[in-house]
């Protein structure tokens, strides 16, 4: 399940670093640009808080 959780987090963090740079270059339009943005910010904040700075359970 953490897996699961960091892939989304990590999905999350990409959908809002690459939007701006694909419309930097001209491959995007700003609607669908912010739209982008916004899924990855939801996906970021939905599943960070989850597995962010949690220590790590001690084996034995």
């Amino acid at each position: 399940m953490k897996i699961l959780l960091k892939l989304l987090s990590f999905s999350g963090l990409l959908l809002t670093i690459a939007p701006p740079i694909i419309y930097f270059f001209g491959g995007m339009e700003m609607d669908s640009m912010k739209l982008w943005m916004l899924i990855g910010m939801i996906a970021w904040m939905a599943s960070a808080p989850f597995w962010v700075n949690k220590k790590k359970q001690a084996v034995g």
